[in-house]
């Protein structure tokens, strides 16, 4: 069982940024588990954001939804069991509850995938 808890939601203008985190509250490695992001906007399903997969070594290999595509970026601090994701350009359609999740038998953009979630962050967007 792996506690993860998100952080740094919060309420934004549409073009500003936001970085959302993601750590475990026991201080479990991360490292090894593919790790991801979902969103579930109001009145709408759970949907992909992004994926961070172990491909070897100290390498990963991530996967984003069209729709943030060149606007979202994820990545890891391994030392400090952290997960991010770096929001730009955010519009009024990102606005959702965020969460992160956690497989350690790989991730791929459907939420059955994960083994753990933590509990949310909200994002909202003001045009």
């Amino acid at each position: 069982q792996v506690d993860l808890v998100e952080s740094g939601g919060g309420l934004v203008q549409a073009g500003d940024s936001l970085t959302l985190s993601c750590t475990t509250s026991s201080g479990r490695s991360l490292s090894r588990d593919a790790m991801g992001w979902f969103r579930q906007a109001p009145g709408k399903e759970r949907e992909f954001v992004a994926s961070s997969n172990r491909i070897g070594g100290n390498g990963y290999s991530t996967n984003y939804a069209e729709s943030v595509k060149g606007r979202f970026s994820i990545s890891r601090h391994n030392a400090k069991n952290t997960l991010f994701l770096e929001n730009t350009s955010l519009n009024t359609e990102d606005t959702a509850v965020y969460d992160c999740g956690a497989s350690s038998s790989g991730l791929g953009e459907a939420s059955d995938d994960v083994d753990d979630w933590g509990q949310g962050t909200q994002v909202t967007v003001s045009s």
